[in-house]
């Protein structure tokens, strides 16, 4: 029988879904509006841990630990023994943005703005022409930390990429699109007004206007801060305003950054499901996937092995951590690339989502013939369609795009390689990478109650 996917919207017709489903994505918008970087978003997993009984004393059953402020462990003790391994959801807390550049802040044409930096895959043109909030940490040199969030509040200013009036851009339309945006031209528009100064005798002022001075001294009266400082700063430039429901049904959610934190999202919902886990449940959500997952706050890091060495240290000393970890089934928590209707041709349609017809599994990504790949094996496969279909939960199976177009790594395989089962599997996203991406509320729902099952499942 020819297999075919089922819609969500089919499946969860009845009142009682609905009303779940609404509740879930209201919660999601608010999530994803306040929760616009990795260490925000680090910061609203660790205050759901603490309401809900977690704590960072690791002989409790339930533990959390947070590192650098970008990453953040969870585990909650199951019935079985440790060395019938743990169920594993894992997904990533960051998302491609503007970064501003150390020294940022300059004048030029009466005009003060600062110099960016993009982080992971953007295009660039979708930056320009929009209102931008910056959201961050300063640290100064006595270690106080000052948080940044301006341009989220109605009484906020916004900032913004301004772009070249169709007038004068001939020159750059005939350019490709890859050539026709410059990584160096991305820079934020912070002010305009010059610094009021004192005058000499002469009536002449005492120094040259100076708009970026002025600049520096609002950042100086509202966080006491000094040039300088920025050099030990952490400032994003993101989409302003907040994740909104989408069409005249409201059933989509549009919003920045559901890559990846609908899976930050529905992954800890499922995570803190009540009732006493058969095997032990474990969370963590990672920083830096998007630039390959570099440096001490992301997947590639030892932070998880550490954490996963720590449970065994307190609940189960003598048990070997490459039992535990053979043993492990994983989820990579991470959104697919669902078809859009106005750009089909780059995928191959047998073997494409879409959205609204529930979360994708994605047996393999990497580029081109498979590179840097994890590729999920045939019997884990098997053992998670029959856990999703005997909840009767709807999912999909896809590839990213035609076999030479199609490209892209996850958290995956960097947690393949203590031969653990992993498979990477989320919700569609149209419109992926760009500061207004696009999920069904349908999914989101399907997701959550995908990951729940995950986590409740047992080995047969």
């Amino acid at each position: 029988m020819e297999f075919k996917t089922r819609n969500c919207w089919e499946v969860y017709k009845s009142k009682k879904h609905r009303g779940a489903m609404d509740k879930l994505a209201h919660r999601y918008v608010d999530f994803l509006s306040r929760c616009k970087t990795e260490r925000e978003t680090v910061e609203w997993v660790r205050s759901r841990a603490v309401e809900n009984g977690f704590s960072e004393d690791w002989s409790s059953s339930r533990v959390f630990k947070v590192h650098k402020g970008k990453s953040i462990f969870l585990a909650w003790r199951g019935n079985q023994p440790l060395s019938q391994g743990v169920r594993l959801l894992g997904a990533h807390a960051d998302t491609p943005r503007l970064d501003l550049k150390q020294r940022p802040v300059y004048e030029e044409c009466q005009v003060s703005l600062a110099k960016t930096h993009y982080y992971g895959g953007i295009r660039k043109h979708q930056w320009l022409a929009r209102p931008l909030a910056l959201h961050g940490v300063i640290i100064k040199t006595d270690g106080t930390r000052i948080d940044v969030n301006m341009g989220e509040k109605e009484s906020d200013p916004v900032f913004t990429v301004s772009d070249l009036l169709p007038h004068l851009a001939q020159k750059q339309i005939e350019k490709k699109l890859s050539q026709a945006f410059e990584a160096e031209k991305l820079n934020v528009v912070l002010g305009h007004v010059p610094y009021a100064q004192g005058k000499k005798n002469s009536g002449e002022d005492t120094e040259k206007k100076s708009v970026k001075k002025n600049v520096l001294h609002l950042l100086n009266q509202k966080f006491g801060i000094v040039e300088e400082d920025l050099y030990s700063a952490e400032l994003q430039a993101v989409p302003a305003g907040s994740a909104r429901f989408v069409g005249l049904d409201q059933g989509l959610i549009g919003g920045y950054g559901h890559d990846d934190r609908v899976c930050v999202f529905t992954g800890m919902e499922a995570f803190l499901q009540q009732g006493e886990p058969e095997y032990t449940r474990v969370a963590i959500f990672w920083d830096k996937e998007e630039i390959g997952s570099e440096g001490s706050s992301s997947a590639r890091s030892l932070f998880m092995q550490y954490c996963l060495e720590e449970l065994l240290e307190n609940w189960e000393p003598g048990t070997p951590s490459r039992t535990m970890f053979a043993a492990t089934r994983a989820v990579s928590a991470d959104v697919h690339a669902a078809m859009d209707p106005d750009y089909q041709d780059v995928h191959e349609k047998l073997n494409a989502s879409l959205i609204g017809h529930g979360p994708v599994f994605c047996k393999f990504t990497g580029h081109r013939g498979k590179v840097g790949a994890n590729d999920a094996h045939a019997e884990y496969i098997g053992w998670l369609r029959r856990i999703l279909n005997s909840a009767g939960i709807p999912w999909q199976m896809a590839e990213t795009g035609k076999v030479d177009l199609g490209g892209g790594g996850t958290v995956a395989k960097f947690l393949a390689v203590y031969g653990m089962d992993i498979i990477d599997f989320g919700p569609g996203v149209l419109g992926m990478h760009s500061p207004f991406e696009i999920v069904s509320k349908a999914d989101v729902y399907a997701s959550y109650l995908a990951y729940s099952e995950f986590f409740k499942a047992g080995d047969h």
